[in-house]
């Protein structure tokens, strides 16, 4: 076997005492750091290589905030927080109008449904038709004739202006004084009087009503002896002769 020289710097090199104390102080700091890994927990590593760094502002454009950057920012904060306090406001308000126009239109509805409750007010009463003025008729033959006549129609009693005046012009001329005094009527006690020359009897018997109880008026005169015609002759219209 090949004999082996070790060089002669190796052979002289001695380990001295203070080579031993450095050896030594290294193992136990290698000891000491491996203790203290095996105590920390599983995740102490993870954590530690996770945990969040302090994060400096920057502005939009990536930089820094400076100061003026940050008091733009605040009156920003200020307008924003001041715009949704005025929107706040208007909304406020605006829901406070929508409800006062609601609460309004139901006290309306109220008072239009109430409305047919209050008492309809009375219908002027209406004026009464103003009363027609009494016919007015001559005080001449002309006129008993016609007022005869209207009284004649009202009372059914047929005539006509035409038979009365014929009649009347042949008894009495148109005399409602007129008296016979000579025929048996008179020489009886009971004369014929008036423009149809009627006696008392017959009279009183077709006496008109509303027609003056007087023989000698000429109205009351002519309607009785037009009414005694028109039972004895059918109408004074037929009678052309004493009767």
């Amino acid at each position: 076997m090949p004999g082996f020289t070790l060089p002669r710097t190796v052979r002289t090199t001695r380990i001295t005492r203070a080579h031993k104390i450095s050896a030594a102080v290294v193992a136990s700091a290698s000891c000491a750091a491996a203790l203290a890994l095996t105590a920390a927990p599983s995740n102490a590593e993870t954590t530690a290589a996770h945990a969040p760094a302090a994060v400096k502002p920057v502005s939009a454009n990536g930089l820094p905030l400076t100061a003026k950057d940050r008091a733009d920012d605040g009156k920003k904060d200020q307008q924003l927080a001041s715009s949704l306090t005025t929107g706040l406001k208007v909304t406020a308000v605006a829901k406070q109008g929508h409800t006062a126009k609601q609460a309004a239109d139901r006290s309306a509805d109220r008072k239009v449904i109430a409305a047919p409750k209050a008492a309809a007010p009375k219908a002027a009463a209406p004026k009464a038709a103003p009363k027609a003025a009494p016919k007015r008729y001559a005080n001449n033959l002309d006129g008993w004739i016609r007022e005869s006549l209207d009284i004649m129609k009202s009372k059914r009693i047929p005539g006509s202006y035409e038979g009365l005046h014929r009649n009347i012009m042949r008894e009495s001329s148109g005399n409602p004084n007129a008296v016979n005094d000579w025929d048996i009527n008179a020489i009886n006690g009971i004369p014929s009087k008036g423009l149809l020359q009627v006696i008392q009897p017959t009279f009183d018997t077709y006496h008109v009503s509303g027609t003056p109880h007087k023989l000698t008026d000429p109205v009351a005169n002519i309607t009785a002896a037009a009414n005694y015609a028109a039972h004895r002759y059918g109408s004074i219209d037929n009678v052309n002769s004493a009767y």
